[in-house]
């Protein structure tokens, strides 16, 4: 089988497709701290919460972009570690 652009970017190095995996404990933690961060608005606890979506999601993206199974994944992992460093050098200060 001729390897081309789609096996390159989406086979990992059993020649499986891989779009999308199960969520892993970083998302997990990413997910929950944000929806806890919506009960809480304002104050420390939502100042705490925002700081572990932030970490747990930046982990994430760090570990999918040197440790991703195909090329998608790591593209994925970089452009998301890009907005998340995006977002927070670039917000307004209020």
């Amino acid at each position: 089988m001729e390897n081309n652009l789609f096996d390159s970017v989406f086979r990992n190095s059993d020649g499986e497709i891989i779009i999308a995996q199960k969520p892993n404990l970083e998302l997990i933690l990413w997910f929950v701290s944000s929806l806890l961060g919506l009960l809480f608005a304002s104050g420390k606890p939502n100042l705490g919460l925002e700081a572990i979506a932030f970490g747990s999601l930046f982990t994430w993206a760090w570990k999918e972009l040197f440790e991703g199974v195909n090329y998608f994944r790591k593209a994925l992992g970089f452009c998301i570690l890009i907005g998340l460093i995006a977002s927070k050098t670039l917000a307004v200060p209020y």
